[in-house]
């Protein structure tokens, strides 16, 4: 099988680099273009010495008939690039997958009004595939567009995934209490972001209402089975916390069936996550760490019941840069086109 010719739209941000440090290594991946308007031409190694020796090829300006060359182009920019660009590479037949934000939400009127600008080419919001893998493995093989999901909305919809699609969680009110490292915010120059500004201190920000909360609340609306049909009540609070990589969210809901265990609710997690490759189930009492999954796409999930009483904490951690952003677009890399799932992600987490 010929290698899969790829481009990458954006390659200087923290997602852009996290790419090329997964894919410089895939066995079945040419990567053939990287662009930045501002880096154009010079040596990709030069910017990141960490993949010399592993790419030989400079940073060149994105140009649609080169990028239309390629079978797949992953768009590691804004939210507002990726969507003008993206009509002229489909009709070209070339595969995408948005790391931003510019399809992952199917209500235009509610993505323009949380992005705060008119999207570009409605028509094509529709056809594209949500790139949760978990939920929607199939639909992912045969897409042409994939809407690569937020770093926060991978950790909430994981732990929330196995109760709203078996109708346990009453959900007129949960809560998402999120923390992430800085890298979050991305690469670019910031004062709020700077070591001596978030050194030593951890903040909430964004409580009245953050981007990423519309997408967590229309999967988790999707995956509710519940007799209680409207709208999933969520609760969200992201803070930043004083490290580089990783998100913890702890999720609360309260149960709704009081013939439901503490070990059934394990095992229900155990038997929903069984087969799949970047969900770590762990055993019944743990506390997952985000060091335990730092530079891996695996999401480490826990259960618990504090007192027995019928509230229930779900404790889920991941790498925002991995599973929440450029692994999991490899992820669905492999899936769309045939590869083995796992194919440059069998990665061991760094450890200390």
């Amino acid at each position: 099988m010929a290698k899969i010719k790829v481009g990458i739209v954006g390659g200087t941000g923290y997602t852009g680099v996290e790419l090329l440090r997964l894919l410089a290594n895939h066995p079945d991946v040419s990567l053939a273009v990287i662009t930045s308007r501002s880096e154009s031409g010079l040596p990709v190694k030069d910017l990141f010495p960490n993949l010399r020796d592993h790419l030989d090829i400079a940073f060149s300006e994105p140009d649609a008939a080169t990028l239309k060359q390629c079978d797949l182009v992953f768009f590691a920019t804004p939210n507002g690039i990726a969507m003008k660009m993206v009509p002229e590479l489909i009709e070209a037949g070339v595969k995408v997958i948005d790391l931003a934000a510019d399809f992952r939400i199917k209500d235009i009127n509610v993505w323009q009004q949380w992005y705060g600008m008119e999207h570009a080419c409605p028509d094509y919001v529709a056809q594209a595939v949500y790139g949760l893998p978990e939920v929607n493995r199939e639909a992912i093989k045969t897409a042409s567009l994939i809407a690569n999901p937020g770093c926060y909305p991978t950790a909430v919809q994981l732990g929330f995934l196995p109760l709203l699609e078996n109708g346990l969680l009453k959900t007129d009110f949960l809560v998402a209490d999120c923390k992430s490292g800085v890298s979050g915010a991305g690469r670019g120059a910031n004062v709020g972001t700077l070591l001596c500004e978030t050194s030593e201190s951890f903040k909430a920000y964004a409580v009245p209402g953050h981007r990423h909360l519309p997408e967590i609340s229309q999967g988790l609306d999707i995956f509710n089975t519940g007799e209680d049909k409207s709208a999933v009540d969520l609760t969200f609070v992201p803070h930043l916390v004083p490290m580089i990589r990783g998100i913890q969210a702890t999720l609360y809901g309260k149960i709704n069936s009081s013939d439901m265990s503490l070990a059934d609710l394990q095992q229900l997690f155990e038997t929903r996550y069984a087969n799949e490759p970047f969900v770590d189930v762990l055993p019944s009492g743990a506390h997952p760490e985000t060091r335990t999954v730092k530079g891996s796409n695996m999401c480490r999930i826990a259960i618990h019941q504090p007192q027995d009483k019928d509230t229930i904490v779900i404790l889920s951690v991941i790498d925002n840069l991995v599973k929440g952003a450029a692994g999991q677009a490899v992820q669905n890399m492999n899936l769309a086109f045939g590869l083995d799932e796992k194919a440059g992600l069998n990665i061991v987490p760094l450890m200390p």
